[in-house]
């Protein structure tokens, strides 16, 4: 086997194989012998008859496709080897020569995983800010467990705070109807400003067959973007109004959410939760910093093409998974949702570019702390988070299968030592 290597830019290397015609006469007849498993010919048992009879059959150039494709793939592990190359992925595959009793000549363009320079990782500094739940939050909790256990009531009256009023809404800007600002029997609860600030004191007193037309200037932090900031013109029409009575806050109430006593268990349960829930925001928040810190302070050669393309792919397919829920009937489909954002998938993937290469360059530099840092994960490890893996995905039988072939242990191997790295990090900040 002759190799020529030429160094592209991006970080891309070009290896020019040649097989002599002996070197690829074994995967000549390794095709012939595949291929003519499937093959019948009048007065021969499957996979006997003669060579060139299944030529005939079969067709030359089928032959030398799975000859090539076989060859390469044998061949690939070694010119790694001998080449000491890291790859990326896969190599691109160009077929320069290919006929019987003369040399296999192949193009591979391999992407080379990029080499990275590691700052002093071990400076990065982060200051983790102290998680406190103030009685506020833990009765905004309660209030919202009170009014999930309400009982409503259809009433013919003015509507005041606490109610809860059916209309029909429609926004405008300019005079202009609002994209999707077009609501019918929109629930309303007088005292809940939550999605749309402003409503509730300009219906107070209405009853129904009510109609307002009242105006309202978003606050600029409003979490939509098209209506933040500005004078957004409302009109509505009140179609009922119901009145929500509230259960005592007692201890019967906290009996009513599980295996509570009193009222104060009750709260103390709602702290702990809301401890904890802020306790992993901030220790998500913590592990941001680092990683964004980690790669500021390294240095990394040209990302190849290759990489960033598999890595919008996984980014794509996150975003298609979280929108279309297997489980769940009544969610959109991917299709749909491009639809409504008015974009395409390739739009969606060029501005995620600059996102898929910060990715890559905190893996590899997860990657290299694991190598200089001797961090490994045990088979135990693996076969303990594979097992904890198939729970989570009971029923889901292409997913565990995946989990358990080769590529689906390496992922976990990968994930699990990701976490090592990551933990030790956050230790050295402790």
């Amino acid at each position: 086997m002759n190799l020529k290597t030429k160094k592209l830019p991006k970080n891309l290397i070009e290896i020019t194989v040649e097989l002599s015609a002996k070197e690829m006469q074994p995967f000549y007849d390794e095709a012939i012998e595949y291929l003519s498993e499937g093959v019948q010919i009048p007065g021969f048992r499957a996979g006997k008859a003669p060579a060139y009879m299944v030529k005939e059959q079969i067709g030359l150039a089928k032959i030398l496709e799975h000859a090539a494709e076989h060859a390469i793939n044998a061949k690939y592990p070694e010119i790694i080897k001998k080449e000491k190359f890291n790859p990326a992925g896969p190599p691109q595959v160009q077929v320069q020569k290919l006929a019987p009793d003369n040399p296999f000549i192949v193009k591979l363009t391999v992407a080379l995983i990029p080499e990275v320079k590691l700052g002093d990782y071990k400076k990065i500094k982060i200051k983790r800010n102290k998680v406190e739940v103030k009685d506020e939050k833990i009765n905004q909790a309660i209030e919202q467990l009170q009014s999930m256990r309400g009982q409503e009531t259809l009433v013919n009256r003015t509507c005041r705070k606490g109610d809860k009023v059916q209309i029909d809404l429609n926004l405008f800007i300019d005079k202009v109807p609002l994209e999707d600002g077009q609501m019918k029997d929109f629930p309303v609860t007088l005292g809940n400003d939550q999605y749309l600030p402003g409503l509730s004191d300009n219906l107070t007193g209405l009853k129904k067959g009510n109609e307002k037309e009242f105006s309202f200037t978003y606050p600029v932090d409003h979490y939509d973007k098209r209506l933040a900031g500005k004078k957004v013109n409302f009109k509505i029409m009140v179609k009922d109004v119901y009145q929500i009575d509230l259960p005592e806050l007692d201890d019967k109430f906290a009996q009513s959410m599980g295996p509570l006593k009193t009222f104060k268990e009750l709260k103390d349960k709602i702290k702990e939760n809301i401890t904890a829930e802020q306790k992993d925001k901030e220790e998500q928040r913590v592990e941001i910093e680092i990683l964004k810190q980690l790669v500021e302070k390294s240095e990394f050669e040209d990302l190849p093409e290759i990489l960033i393309e598999h890595e919008l792919d996984k980014m794509i397919a996150e975003l298609k998974g979280n929108i279309e829920r297997p489980d769940d009937p009544t969610s959109p489909k991917f299709d749909d949702y491009l639809t409504s954002i008015k974009k395409t998938e390739e739009q969606l993937r060029k501005e995620f570019i600059s996102k898929a290469e910060e990715r890559i360059k905190t893996a590899l530099a997860i990657r290299e702390i694991a190598v200089k840092e001797n961090i490994e994960v045990s088979k135990e490890d693996i076969k303990k988070e594979t097992e904890q893996m198939k729970k989570a995905y009971l029923g889901q039988e292409q997913i565990i299968k995946n989990l358990e072939s080769e590529s689906g242990q390496i992922y976990i191997a990968n994930l699990l030592t990701n976490r090592k790295v990551v933990e030790s990090l956050k230790n050295q900040i402790k």
